[in-house]
């Protein structure tokens, strides 16, 4: 789920006590909010930026922003299985997933889609990851919310991770570290692993 919501509610009071002490804070007169809504328009013009496309949330500028259901179309040839469920957990990740866990099955494979972060205070990444006999068969950065080490997105980069198994706390293959990416490069191979080891959980 997406944590970011549109920019009307950064805009807009909700209660005329919306101060930090929750003392009463009196509202914008119509004409001063009448300014700042014309200067935000000419801001957003000098960016490029529609009010539509503000109001459609910060998702449209992450460099990876793609849908789960549009990603697991494509894995499955337009013939999604229904979703199951597995039980979650830590798997080693930073951001433990919640007791249930949906995924998809066909054909001898697994897909799985979660999150994970690359520190404290990172935003989350959503990735989705198949498995096929015990290794990955395929990843891919559904949503990269940061705005830096997107590299971790490249086919060059997941392709090194296609194959990998599970071995111990981590997997059994050498991913080469991307510079200033080293948090992202450590999250990725995380979810990669986290991936192999949920697919165990399951019934073949």
């Amino acid at each position: 789920m997406n944590p970011f919501k549109n920019l009307k509610q950064y805009l807009t009071p909700s209660s005329s006590t919306d101060s930090m002490d929750g003392t009463s804070v009196n509202p914008l007169s119509n004409s001063k909010r009448s300014f700042l809504r014309a200067g935000l328009g000419l801001s957003l013009a000098g960016l490029g930026i529609s009010r539509a496309q503000a109001a459609g949330g910060l998702e449209q500028f992450y460099k990876y922003n793609i849908p789960p259901e549009t990603w697991l179309a494509e894995v499955f040839g337009g013939q999604v299985p229904p979703p199951q469920v597995a039980p979650g957990g830590s798997f080693g990740l930073m951001q433990p997933l919640p007791g249930r866990v949906r995924y998809w099955r066909a054909n001898g494979r697994t897909a799985w889609v979660f999150d994970d972060i690359g520190k404290v205070g990172y935003a989350p990444t959503t990735c989705g990851f198949v498995v096929k006999a015990g290794a990955i068969e395929s990843a891919k950065v559904l949503i990269y919310r940061e705005s830096r080490a997107d590299q971790v997105g490249t086919p060059s980069f997941l392709n090194q991770l296609i194959g990998a198994k599970s071995a111990g706390a981590g997997i059994d293959r050498k991913v080469d570290n991307i510079s200033g990416a080293t948090y992202s490069v450590d999250m990725m191979k995380r979810m990669a692993n986290a991936a192999l080891q949920l697919d165990k959980t399951v019934p073949a």
